[in-house]
């Protein structure tokens, strides 16, 4: 009886580490992979290249997250879930967040200018890069 226990326990635990190897897990989901653009007065704006996403009517979604100069209690990373239009050369903030994404929804959901915006200007133009590049592949 307890060489047949033993015998079931060692066939679960190979099971189970077949299981383990062969069915891997979303671990890609998690991980970033950060592009910087080049900073600015205020500090350093990031964009995910293992988030880029094109959605339905053409824009790229692409997660970013701004990194202020000198951070405190007030001013502390901001993370944003933003989609880019890259032929009109605009963008527009899905959503916010300070501890992770799509915390708080935009309530502004309209398309924006960067009018001037060095850090946004840097996203937008890199990610339209990164995705004509996706797209070619």
């Amino acid at each position: 009886m307890a060489m047949t226990l033993k015998f079931l326990k060692n066939i679960c635990l190979s099971c189970l580490a077949l299981l383990i190897i062969f069915y891997p897990l979303k671990i890609d989901a998690l991980s970033h992979d950060w592009v910087s653009v080049p900073k600015s007065q205020y500090g350093e704006q990031l964009w995910d290249k293992n988030s880029v996403k094109q959605n339905q009517d053409g824009s790229i979604r692409v997660f970013s997250k701004f990194l202020p100069k000198s951070t405190t209690e007030i001013t502390t990373d901001i993370l944003y879930t933003m989609d880019i239009d890259c032929s009109k050369n605009s963008f527009r903030d899905v959503a916010v967040g300070a501890k992770e994404f799509d915390e708080f929804k935009s309530k502004d959901s309209g398309w924006k200018a960067p009018n001037g915006d060095k850090l946004i200007l840097g996203v937008i133009d890199q990610v339209c890069t990164f995705g004509k590049s996706v797209d070619t592949a």
